[in-house]
């Protein structure tokens, strides 16, 4: 694997973007060669003495449909990666660039080629890192263990339960059993969406905060329905200090585009209604986004969101003038 550009001045870099372009493309000419690197044909054939001069076997066919091509029995040495070494990699891409999720993006397709020729297992794992890796990517959040990352994912595709030492402060690791139903990345934080046996309950857990993990013999079965980010998102609008519940104009159908997750959960009534149920420690910020509700809706029970609700009210009729 070369990692060279054409702006470099060196006639030994240019020599080895030349292989690297013969690799991909046998057959190329000395033409293609000298506009992709731009420089003169007599260049081109500099350079690729340089390479022969490395024994490197450069092979050159005559005639309108020749060109060059790298000869049989030439290899690449391999590149050598531990599972962290491989998976922080691409985590650390995926940070610095969003583009790299993406397999149509210049970052994206070189982060392709380094996966393609990792070992099954690690490939596997770092190709899920990249498909759950979130686009709103905060890259000063904290960003779990890559090798803890890799025993999550590999259980959670394989079904077996892991055990975790979870910390919950800085003096406190709780042990746990937990069925890893899935992983996702929300706002740069990762999360494990599963079901802890120590618990008897569906858990949302920072994997940041996963001090060590193992994998079980025991196996589970996520699921059938799940939908891992829904959940999560979900989960952070429950057990907070104020709850919270609105009935709603308009079924849940008609609401998915504007009333966010994070709000709580939709349920619809049966009379072309919904009903929002949440919490918030604050009521004031609740009330804000309850006003992005293109319909009419009323604040049931829930007496410090009424107030908020109010108190907001009062401000824009005064900003109103």
């Amino acid at each position: 694997m070369i990692f060279v550009t054409a702006e470099e001045a060196s006639p030994t870099a240019r020599a080895l973007l030349a292989l690297e372009l013969i690799q991909n493309a046998p057959g190329i000419t000395a033409d293609r060669l000298a506009v992709r690197l731009g420089v003169s044909s007599r260049a081109v054939r500099r350079y690729v003495g340089i390479l022969r001069e490395a024994d490197i076997p450069i092979d050159s066919v005559p005639g309108r449909y020749g060109g060059y091509r790298v000869g049989r029995g030439f290899r690449v040495p391999p590149l050598m990666f531990s599972t962290a070494e491989a998976l922080a990699l691409v985590m650390a891409a995926l940070e610095g660039r969003r583009a790299a999720a993406e397999s149509d993006e210049p970052a994206g397709q070189a982060l392709s080629k380094i996966i393609r020729v990792l070992p099954a297992a690690i490939a596997g794992t770092a190709e899920a890192i990249r498909q759950v890796s979130s686009k709103d990517n905060d890259s000063e959040a904290p960003k779990p263990d890559p090798e803890i990352a890799a025993v999550l994912f590999r259980a959670s595709i394989a079904g077996h339960r892991v055990r975790l030492a979870y910390q919950l402060g800085e003096d406190k690791v709780r042990t746990m059993d937990v069925d890893p139903w899935a992983l996702c990345v929300r706002h740069g934080l990762w999360y494990l969406l599963g079901w802890s046996h120590t618990a008897q309950a569906r858990r949302v857990l920072r994997v940041d905060r996963v001090a060590s993990a193992s994998q079980r013999a025991e196996t589970f079965t996520a699921p059938e329905d799940l939908q891992p980010m829904r959940v999560i998102e979900e989960h952070f609008a429950e057990g907070w200090k104020y709850s919270c519940e609105v009935l709603i104009d308009a079924s849940v159908a008609e609401l998915g585009w504007c009333v966010p997750r994070t709000l709580g959960r939709l349920d619809d009534t049966g009379d072309g209604r919904s009903r929002l149920v949440g919490s918030t420690e604050q009521p004031d910020w609740y009330a804000r986004q309850l006003t992005g509700i293109p319909v009419a809706y009323q604040i049931v029970g829930s007496p410090e969101l009424r107030a908020a609700a109010r108190l907001l009210g009062d401000r824009l009729v005064a900003a109103a003038g």
